[in-house]
């Protein structure tokens, strides 16, 4: 973690400045800055556009009563990829931009999945998650697979209709 700390704050900046300069050098100043305001363009709108996308995928598999795994992680990578284009710089914007094309996106998503769920399995990251119920606040997670204090937990939940917009919801079945 030290050492990606270290890449991130120490390297990226300096290898940024010295791309920034071999490109300056080769076309020209304000070419070099027009280019990199072109790329933030280019790149903010696809991050909206791509956002969009997978917010309206999200609705449709909640929709069809499946939970949205692989568009939570694909938002999660559209996310970090507006972040790496807001970051000024040729290599960053390069990163950004291949995570916002979807073959790319699978690729890491594949990755980054597989990682996550070997990480659980070895049990060296565990999660916690929790909700509100009637103004109880209840806790779970855990190592999965494994029991334990909050691998037991039971989610007894109420659902309810909001169709009258004047008037408190009504307990539905």
């Amino acid at each position: 973690m030290l050492l990606l700390l270290f890449l991130v704050f120490l390297v990226t900046p300096i290898v940024e400045l010295w791309v920034i300069v071999q490109v300056a050098s080769s076309t020209g100043v304000l070419n070099a800055i027009g280019l990199l305001v072109l790329v933030s363009v280019v790149g903010a709108w696809l991050v909206k556009r791509e956002g969009l996308g997978i917010l309206r995928r999200i609705g449709e598999e909640t929709a069809a009563g499946r939970i949205p795994g692989r568009e939570i992680v694909n938002g999660l990578l559209v996310l970090f990829a507006g972040a790496l284009m807001l970051t000024p710089g040729f290599v960053t914007d390069a990163l950004g931009l291949s995570l916002l094309f979807p073959p790319t996106r699978a690729l890491i998503r594949g990755l980054a999945t597989r990682r996550f769920a070997r990480s659980v399995a070895d049990g060296r990251t565990s999660f916690r998650y929790g909700w509100r119920v009637g103004g109880t606040h209840h806790v779970g997670g855990g190592v999965p697979g494994h029991g334990g204090a909050h691998g037991d937990d039971i989610l007894d939940a109420e659902s309810w209709e909001d169709d009258r917009p004047d008037g408190p919801p009504r307990l539905g079945g």
